[in-house]
């Protein structure tokens, strides 16, 4: 039996995730451009909601690259 991954935006109390925040975001992209699984990162429904969208809005402002060369 897996040990359960807790919600890293609920363990550090982030509320609101913010688009321009590239750091944060290129932690749940893998390292060939994907968005991450909540499985395999741990992140909550609500937050994997909001973080996709925070990518794919990062991306479209090209504040992160669609593909990883």
């Amino acid at each position: 039996m897996k040990k359960q991954k807790h919600c890293f935006f609920k363990k550090h109390n982030i509320e609101h995730i913010d688009y321009k925040d590239t750091k944060l975001l290129m932690r749940f992209i893998s390292s060939y451009g994907k968005i991450v699984s909540r499985k395999r990162s741990g992140v909550s429904a609500k937050y994997q909601r909001k973080l996709a969208t925070a990518i794919k809005r990062a991306r479209f402002m090209a504040l992160i690259p669609y593909v990883d060369d």
